[in-house]
């Protein structure tokens, strides 16, 4: 009864699992190429924050699964993540941090020295209902994946992010702008219009004369001057309003879709691996946080810096 309802009110979830979608979100992505022709003739591509792959299921198919046996060696699709996910054909896993530079190069080494022609990612914290709050660290998740886009991206390369559309979302949009010379919001169909979600689609990445790639989000350190000139009055906020494109899809994912009497709900083609809060739901099985404090440490040396190229899919 459960999944039958679930089927019922979410029509993408329903058409990912009959489509053999590992995640609804791979509409999303699938939507943006569809508009913005994001993956034509693309060979190398970063999908950040990877797990459970939804993504990087897409990067394959589009890039990687059409071309003939000989081609398909000029295709390097690289997900990154610290959580491990399930193989998929023709896409190397990174389990490794996107803050950190030594990714940059791990990356940049994978594809011999060269960069990559699109960079994407549809990273989100764990939401909490605070809009703000969760707009907030949206943002600075944004961030860091345009942190590390700016290291591993080509000139006239393309990005595209997650964002959560708020009042502090203008700043975000102010260094997309540093970047690239086409930066658009992006609404798909997949996406519940209800939803404060939205993706970035960036397109003719430029560097800056005179940037020197860094982690924007602390980029003020460099120059504190900047940063601090104004701190004893009250300064006008900037507001930036980018073109904004919606997909149209035949279906709404805000509105329930009745199913055939005989239908037989499908299981989801691949659970994650390694969910994040997976220790956690464990661990509170046998006790209550209503009483007792829980502290979860991720160990980094568990996570290998080697990448490991997968050779068959077990969706």
């Amino acid at each position: 009864m459960g999944k039958a309802s679930k089927d019922r009110r979410d029509i993408f979830y329903r058409l990912a699992k009959e489509q053999g979608w590992r995640a609804r979100s791979a509409f999303k992505l699938l939507q943006a190429d569809e508009t913005f022709n994001l993956l034509e003739g693309l060979t190398r591509a970063v999908d950040l924050c990877a797990a459970p792959g939804g993504w990087s299921q897409v990067l394959s198919k589009r890039m990687y699964e059409p071309r003939s046996e000989k081609d398909r060696e000029q295709v390097k699709i690289i997900a990154v993540d610290m959580q491990g996910m399930a193989p998929i054909d023709g896409v190397t896993q990174l389990r490794a941090d996107i803050t950190k530079e030594s990714t940059a190069e791990e990356i940049i080494n994978f594809f011999d020295g060269k960069k990559a022609e699109l960079v994407v990612s549809d990273g989100a914290p764990d939401v909490t209902g605070l809009h703000d709050w969760d707009a907030y660290m949206q943002a600075d998740l944004l961030l860091s994946a345009l942190s590390i886009a700016t290291y591993i991206l080509e000139e006239g390369g393309s990005f595209m992010g997650k964002v959560y559309r708020a009042a502090n979302t203008s700043n975000v949009y102010l260094q997309l702008q540093r970047f690239f010379k086409d930066v658009c919001l992006f609404k798909p169909s997949a996406s519940r219009s209800s939803s404060i979600e939205a993706f970035v689609v960036c397109r003719q990445f430029c560097m800056p004369e005179g940037h020197v790639p860094c982690n924007l989000r602390m980029e003020w350190f460099d120059k504190p001057e900047e940063a601090l000139k104004d701190i004893s009055g009250k300064t006008e906020r900037t507001v930036v309003h980018l073109p904004f494109v919606a997909h149209e899809c035949e279906y709404d994912a805000d509105l329930s879709y009745e199913i055939d009497a005989n239908y037989i709900p499908q299981e989801a083609v691949q659970k994650p691996l390694t969910a994040a809060y997976q220790e956690v739901l464990e661990k509170t099985k046998t006790m209550s946080l209503k009483y007792n404090s829980y502290v979860v440490y991720h160990d980094e040396e568990a996570s290998s810096s080697e990448p490991s190229t997968s050779k068959k899919c077990n969706a």
